[in-house]
C-alpha cells in the first residue's frame, strides 16, 4: 500500500509558511550588519596600534559612524515607506556591504572615521525595513517572535563575530576581513530579491497563508481604515512627530540603547585593557556575552506571544516583558568587580538577555501600534534616539576610560532601563501612533 507523501514546504510553485522564510532572510541579513560593524570594535587594538589611533581617537570613529547612523535614520524610515520593503533593503545592505569593503582602504584615524561613517548611513535600512516586513506578513501573535528572531541574527553576528574576525585576520590580515564580511552582504541580495514580494502580489503564496494575512490586515489594531484620504509628506510627518508616544519610545531608547553599543563597542577592548585578555581569549571568551543576547531576543518574543495567547493584550503583554528585564540591568554593576573575567562574562551576558528581551519587545510594540503605511517611519525616529544616545554616551565612555576606568561605566549603565521603564508605561494610554 503506498504510504502519503511527506508533506514538502514547496507545492505547484507555492511555498508552505513563507512569511517565515522572508524573516529567515531578515535574520541572515541582520547578522551580516552585525558582524559588518563588529568587526572594527574586535579589532580595534589591532588598527589602533597599526595607525597610531589613541582611545579617544577610537571613541570619535566609533562617533562618525554613530553620527551618519542617527541622521540616516531620522529619514531611512520614510524612505523605506517610499521606496517599499524590497527595494529599500537592497539599496541599503548594498551601501552598506561596499562601505565595509572600503574600510579595508583607511591609512589614517581620519580615512577610518570617513569609511565607517559611509557605513552608519547603511546600516538603519535593516532596522526599518524588517519591522516593514513583519507588518506586512505577521499576525501580532507572531509578531514578538518575529521580531525577536530577525534581532537574533544581530547578537548572533555579534557572537560569532569575535572568533570569526580573529580566526580570519589571523589568516589573512584586518584589512582582507572587511572585504569578506562585506561580501556577503552583496550575496545576500540575490536570495531577497528573488524572494521578497508583498503578500497580495506574491506569486508562491499558499491560499492558505494569504487568508491568514488578509484576516490579520482586516482585524489588527494596525489597520489604516480610518485614513480614507492619503495623507500629504508634511502631514506624514506631523502625524509621527506630533504625537507623544513616538516622543515617549524615543526618549526610552535614548536612555537604554547605549548599554547595548557600550557592550558592543567597548567590551571586547575592556576585556583587554582592564582585564588582561589577548585578542584570541576575547574571540574565546566574548561571544558568550552575545549567546545572553540571542537567548533574549527568541524568549522576549516567545514569552509576549505566550501572554497574548493568555488573553493579555499585545500592548500589555509587551509592557509585562518589558518591566521584568529592566529589573534584571542592574545587575551589570557586578561586571566591574567580578573576580575574574570569566566572572565579568557572565555577568555581561545577563545584562545582554535583559536588554535584548526590553529591545525586540519595543520593536513588536511599535509594530503593534504604528500603521502599516507609517511603521518604518515610526521605527526609524524612534531609532534615532538610540543614535543620540549612542553618540551621547560613547564620548563620555572614552573620557571615562581615558581619565579614570570603567567601574562609573557599568554602575551608570546599571540604572538606565528602570528610569526608561517609567516612560514606557506611559504608552499604554495609546492605541494607535
Amino acid at each position: 500500500m503506498n504510504q502519503p507523501a511527506a508533506k514538502s514546504p514547496v507545492l505547484a510553485g507555492k511555498i508552505r509558511h513563507l512569511r517565515w522564510w522572508i524573516v529567515a532572510l531578515l535574520f541572515l541579513s541582520t547578522i551580516i550588519n552585525y558582524l559588518d560593524r563588529q568587526a572594527l570594535s574586535i579589532l580595534a587594538r589591532t588598527i589602533q596600534d597599526e595607525l597610531q589611533i589613541s582611545n579617544l581617537g577610537y571613541a570619535r570613529i566609533v562617533n562618525a559612524f554613530l553620527l551618519t547612523y542617527t541622521i540616516t535614520y531620522l529619514f531611512a524610515g520614510r524612505l523605506t515607506d517610499w521606496l517599499g520593503t524590497r527595494r529599500a533593503m537592497t539599496v541599503f545592505i548594498v551601501w552598506w556591504s561596499l562601505a565595509n569593503v572600503l574600510t579595508s582602504l583607511a591609512r589614517s584615524a581620519v580615512s577610518l572615521g570617513i569609511f565607517r561613517a559611509l557605513l552608519g548611513m547603511g546600516e538603519p535600512g535593516n532596522y526599518t525595513a524588517a519591522p516593514k516586513a513583519v507588518s506586512e506578513w505577521i499576525p501580532p501573535k507572531d509578531r514578538g517572535l518575529a521580531v525577536g528572531i530577525y534581532t537574533a541574527g544581530a547578537t548572533l553576528g555579534a557572537t560569532i563575530a569575535p572568533k570569526l574576525i580573529a580566526e580570519l585576520t589571523a589568516r589573512y590580515g584586518w584589512r582582507s576581513t572587511f572585504v569578506i564580511t562585506g561580501a556577503l552582504g552583496l550575496l545576500w541580495v540575490i536570495p531577497w530579491l528573488w524572494l521578497y514580494r508583498r503578500p497580495h502580489e506574491h506569486p508562491r503564496i499558499t491560499t492558505e497563508e494569504l487568508a491568514l494575512i488578509s484576516g490579520n490586515e482586516a482585524s489588527g489594531a494596525s489597520s489604516e481604515s480610518t485614513e480614507l484620504v492619503a495623507p500629504s509628506e508634511k502631514q506624514r510627518w506631523y502625524l509621527v512627530l506630533s504625537h507623544k508616544a513616538v516622543w515617549m519610545l524615543l526618549l526610552s531608547r535614548l536612555l537604554t540603547d547605549p548599554v547595548w553599543y557600550f557592550y558592543l563597542f567597548w567590551f571586547p577592548k575592556y576585556l583587554q585593557d582592564a582585564r588582561g585578555q589577548s585578542l584570541a581569549q576575547v574571540g574565546n571568551l566574548a561571544w558568550l556575552v552575545y549567546v545572553g543576547a540571542d537567548a533574549g531576543c527568541i524568549l522576549g518574543g516567545l514569552a509576549t506571544g505566550w501572554l497574548i495567547r493568555r488573553g493579555v493584550t499585545p500592548v500589555h503583554s509587551r509592557l509585562r516583558v518589558m518591566t521584568a528585564a529592566a529589573c534584571l540591568i542592574p545587575l551589570g554593576v557586578f561586571v566591574a568587580v567580578a573576580p575574574s573575567a570569566q566572572a565579568a562574562v557572565w555577568a555581561a551576558m545577563l545584562v545582554a538577555f535583559a536588554h535584548l528581551v526590553w529591545q525586540v519587545v519595543m520593536g513588536a510594540l511599535i509594530v503593534d501600534l504604528a500603521p502599516p503605511a507609517r511603521v518604518a517611519t515610526v521605527f526609524g525616529v524612534v531609532a534615532a534616539g538610540s543614535g543620540f544616545g549612542g553618540l551621547i554616551s560613547n564620548e563620555l565612555v572614552g573620557r571615562l576610560v581615558t581619565s579614570w576606568s570603567y567601574t562609573p561605566v557599568f554602575v551608570v549603565m546599571g540604572f538606565l532601563h528602570p528610569l526608561a521603564l517609567l516612560l514606557i508605561w506611559q504608552v499604554r494610554k495609546y492605541k494607535t501612533i
